[in-house]
């Protein structure tokens, strides 16, 4: 007899439940759907906030005004003390030189650089978008700034 025998724990492997082949099979007649009704027929089911027929809240609620979220821009937001630890004095920033450093997750997305920290080093940045006191700052430390249009 062999020492090495593997067996799984107890209840790990479960039988399919199989429905609707047969009184002896203990999900027949009903199938477990229950009797009549919407829900125990094939198809028999409503949308999302279906309320029996009465008119649905969604739709007795005014729509008023206006939501600028579908035309929100999001930005990939970095630091300027991520700057000054990932980038060597003369480097250029931008998104590939970023992407290739792991500060950006997403390269397809614009980048915002923040003003967060302090920076000594001499970079030439081009990104989408930067904040006043990141612009000020590299721009202190002898840097240049181009902003990329849209």
């Amino acid at each position: 007899m062999s020492e090495l025998k593997l067996n799984a724990p107890a209840g790990a492997n479960k039988k399919k439940r199989i429905v609707g082949r047969g009184s002896s099979s203990g999900r027949g007649t009903t199938a477990g759907r229950g009797n009549k009704g919407q829900q125990s027929r094939s198809g028999g089911k409503v949308y999302i906030g279906f309320e029996g027929g009465q008119m649905p809240l969604f739709r007795r609620i005014a729509h008023r005004g206006f939501s600028n979220y579908p035309f929100k821009k999001e930005y990939e937001e970095i630091n300027l003390r991520d700057l000054e630890i990932k980038y060597a004095d003369g480097e250029t920033v931008n998104a590939e030189t970023l992407s290739s450093k792991g500060l950006l997750k997403k390269i397809d997305m614009p980048v915002k650089i923040l003003g967060n920290g302090e920076i000594t080093k001499k970079l030439s940045v081009v990104v989408d978008k930067i904040s006043a006191s990141a612009k000020e700052k590299i721009e202190k430390a002898g840097g240049t700034v181009t902003v990329s249009n849209e």
